[in-house]
Formats: structure tokens, C-alpha cells, sequence
């Protein structure tokens, strides 16, 4: 038996519309939602003209489909063709300024946690067929995924300087998929901004940032339950943070009785176990280093397949706000996040860690 799921990543700010238009104005609040990045985005302005907000954000989403263009790792773009030169062996490959420094980013962000954030997998991802939006539920063959393995290719191969890329390792092949849609969210609030638009709330199919709040209240967001259609809890935003979740239920196959998701472990090349979801909290960033949304959508993956560890690796990344729901069902968060969520009544956190 088997049976396949893509759980809209969305429903991680499941609370989201129905909070924010219960017992508000219509005229204070503009909203306008699309599909991009294979997932329903949702982009709110608070307290701006219809005007202001409307131009605004179809800046924002012409941005996005930018960005979903230029960087798709499986459809005709600058990724593909980087990928297609690492695979015979270029060296030297001209790449435009914007994804190098994204590349140079997500190579830090990765060495930060031991490479378990790697958008190098991208042949992984695609053995085992969660590269389509219609993925059929399949078992890779044992003696190629174990190649692969072997192959160890990681962000690690890659060097970046003066505008072109070069590859160590010809296994390596990019997918962006859990890295872009952060970028996306700063791109957004940078948009925003520009245009005069200081509170907004931006939503990618679950990965969610903040501006300034909702008149003299948060902007407040649901984090979906892993196992139910429900928010598992409540957690207010405001003033440039941003939520990352990762978990099992958003792409996903089941065969035999047995769940395999999208987050594929690289040391075993297999979909991680141990985890239903993680979702990390990550505030304003200083000038230079890794913005907020970007750093909540990839700092979120070693932290769900970090297991045990997920608190050592939220540290790593400066992290005080984090919640992993293990696999069985037992809801473990730090304390600096505990005191801000508010959980539905038969919620209660079993560990409480600093």
C-alpha cells in the first residue's frame, strides 16, 4: 500500500488569516495571495493605503517569481546550467554576482551545522523522487543510493571567489529548496520597506517574517500541529523575526505502513527519522551577516535532523527560540520560546531546555 502527501507548507501559519481579520478593519489591512515556489504565499500590509500596499506587493511577488526562475534546480535556469557544468567537470564557472553570494552564504550556513543543511543533495533528492511536485512513492535501488552516499557530496566541495564556482566533487548538484524561500522573505521586507510599507506580514508556505506589527498588537501566526489539522500553537511576531519550521508532514510518501519525507538525512542518504517538526524563531540580524528569514528557513533543517542534538545545533546558530516535536509526539522547547507561545489546551511541553 502506499499513498503520497504535499501537505501545503502554509499550514505551519495555520492561525494566520482567520486571527488577523477577526475583529480588525478592512481598511487598515490589505491582503493579496499567489503561488510561487510550488507553495501558497500570502503577503499582509497593516495601516498602509490600498495604493501603497498594492504596488508594493506586486513588486514583491514579481520578485518572487524572479527568484523562482532564476533559481529552480529542476526547470531551465542559472542553477541548472551550474549545475550542468559542475556535472562535466567545469571549473571555473561564471555565475552572476547575487548567487554567488548566496552560494557563499548557504556554504557557511552548512559548515555551521556539520552539513546537514546541504543544498548540494540535489541527486539525492532526485533518486528518490522528491524533486516533482508528483512524486511517485519509490524506494531508491540500494547499490546506487549507497554510490551516492560515498560520493559525500557536500557544500564543503565548492569553491566561490571572483564570481565563478568551481566543484571538487562532480556528485554535487544544487537545490536551493531549503534556502531560497528565507531569501525570498528578506527580499520581500526589503521590498516593502522601499516603498514605505513599515508593518506587513509575509507568509511562503509556512516560512513567515514580520514588520513592525499589527497597530498596537503583534502580528500573530499558528505553528501547525505535525499530526492534526490544527495549530499546535500560537506565537506572536513583530519587528523583523521570522519563523522556519521543518517537518514530516509537509512532503511525504508512505509505503508499506512506513513514512519517508523530503529531509533527507546525508549521512545515511535517507528520509531523516526521529522527528515530526522543528520550528525556530530567529531575530533581526546585524548588518552583514545572514538575514533573519533566510537563517529561520536553513537553520531549521540541522536542527530537525539533528534529533537528540536539535538544541546543541539551534545554539550553533544563535538561536534561543526553537520547538522540536519528536517522533512521538512529545513536544520539547526552550525556554526563551515557551514564554511567548500560547499552546492549545491539551498541549504541554514535556522537556523545557535553556
Amino acid at each position: 500500500m502506499t499513498s503520497v502527501r504535499r501537505t501545503a507548507g502554509w499550514l505551519a501559519a495555520l492561525a494566520l488569516t482567520a486571527g488577523l481579520l477577526a475583529g480588525c478593519s478592512r481598511e487598515r489591512l490589505y491582503q493579496q495571495e499567489s503561488y510561487v515556489f510550488g507553495t501558497r504565499v500570502e503577503v499582509l500590509t497593516w495601516d498602509a493605503s490600498e495604493d501603497k500596499s498594492r504596488t508594493a506587493i506586486a513588486e514583491v511577488l514579481r520578485e518572487f517569481d524572479r527568484l523562482h526562475r532564476a533559481y529552480h534546480a529542476w526547470e531551465p535556469s542559472e542553477l541548472t546550467r551550474l549545475n550542468a557544468a559542475i556535472a562535466a567537470g567545469q571549473q571555473r564557472i561564471p555565475v552572476s554576482p547575487e548567487l554567488a553570494a548566496m552560494l557563499t552564504d548557504a556554504k557557511a550556513i552548512a559548515a555551521t551545522g556539520d552539513e546537514l543543511f546541504d543544498p548540494a543533495l540535489g541527486k539525492l533528492i532526485a533518486l528518490w523522487g522528491f524533486h516533482t511536485d508528483t512524486f511517485v512513492p519509490v524506494r531508491p535501488d540500494p547499490a546506487t543510493l549507497a554510490e551516492l552516499v560515498r560520493a559525500h557530496p557536500t557544500m564543503a566541495d565548492l569553491t566561490i571567489e571572483n564570481g565563478t564556482v568551481s566543484s571538487r566533487n562532480p556528485a554535487v548538484q544544487l537545490d536551493l529548496g531549503g534556502y531560497g524561500k528565507g531569501y525570498a522573505l528578506d527580499r520581500a521586507a526589503a521590498i516593502l520597506k522601499a516603498h514605505g510599507v513599515a508593518n506587513a506580514l509575509v507568509n511562503i508556505g509556512g516560512n513567515v517574517l514580520a514588520l513592525g506589527s499589527k497597530g498596537d498588537q503583534p502580528w500573530r501566526v499558528g505553528i501547525q500541529h505535525p499530526r492534526e489539522p490544527r495549530p499546535l500553537a500560537t506565537l506572536p511576531l513583530r519587528d523583523g523575526e521570522a519563523i522556519g519550521t521543518s517537518g514530516d508532514y509537509q512532503r511525504y510518501f508512505e509505503l508499506d505502513g512506513e513514512r519517508y519525507c523530503h529531509l533527507l538525512d546525508p549521512r545515511s542518504g535517507r528520509p531523516a527519522k526521529g522527528t515530526q517538526a522543528v520550528t525556530v524563531l530567529v531575530t533581526p540580524r546585524p548588518p552583514g551577516t545572514t538575514q533573519a528569514g533566510t537563517l529561520s528557513d536553513a537553520a531549521s533543517k540541522p536542527v530537525y535532523l539533528g534529533g537528540p542534538a536539535w538544541r546543541d545545533y539551534a545554539h550553533r546558530f544563535g538561536i534561543e527560540h526553537a520547538l522540536r516535536v519528536d517522533a512521538d509526539g512529545r513536544v520539547e522547547v526552550t525556554r526563551a520560546l515557551q514564554g511567548r507561545l500560547q499552546f492549545g489546551d491539551d498541549v504541554k511541553p514535556s522537556l523545557v531546555v535553556n
